[in-house]
């Protein structure tokens, strides 16, 4: 499942923003996509012995053992801050955001909204990123940096069509 979702991504990400020869850029993806597969697997594999050891101790599984097991797992395997980590952990961030946000307002903590609020949680997410973006950019993912700067900055800069075809930086003197 690791490599699946990597490759793809690191294919992407690696032919747009990184510099190198066709060799270096190919082993970066086959290193982005092992990691994230070896780290998934170790977690998987902590994670349910961790839950089997709890279960067989107290003869029983209750709802806590989840919790702990991938707590020790993720603080184990996740917990190196690195660019594959990093980015595992947000994707997984906004994701629970969500999730506790639909839980908030099905166990009645939240009043149910009246209208959707996806179009304001749409507008501060922009409003904050770019902002972010402009007067404090360092505190950016990298990846998210490079993807901006050439969104909001190399796209200011163009020679022809095929700057929206490929990538719009050229190092000739087309």
């Amino acid at each position: 499942y690791g490599a699946k979702i990597r490759a793809p991504h690191a294919l992407v990400m690696t032919f747009l923003f990184k510099s190198g020869s066709l060799r270096e850029k190919l082993k970066s993806i086959a290193q982005a996509t092992y990691a994230h597969a070896r780290n998934l697997a170790y977690f998987v594999f902590t994670y349910k012995g961790l839950l089997a050891a709890q279960s067989r101790l107290q003869g029983k599984k209750i709802p806590f053992h989840s919790f702990l097991a991938a707590c020790i797992g993720g603080w184990l395997v996740f917990g190196d801050n690195n660019p594959i980590n990093s980015q595992i952990i947000m994707y997984l961030l906004s994701r629970i955001l969500f999730g506790l946000a639909r839980l908030a307002v099905e166990k009645g903590y939240v009043p149910r909204p009246r209208q959707d609020p996806f179009p304001l949680v749409a507008a501060l997410v922009w409003g904050t990123v770019l902002w972010l973006f402009e007067y404090h950019r360092e505190t950016l993912q990298p990846s998210l940096q490079s993807s901006m700067t050439y969104l909001y900055e190399d796209s200011e800069v163009w020679h022809d069509l095929s700057d929206f075809l490929l990538y719009n930086k050229r190092t000739d003197s087309k």
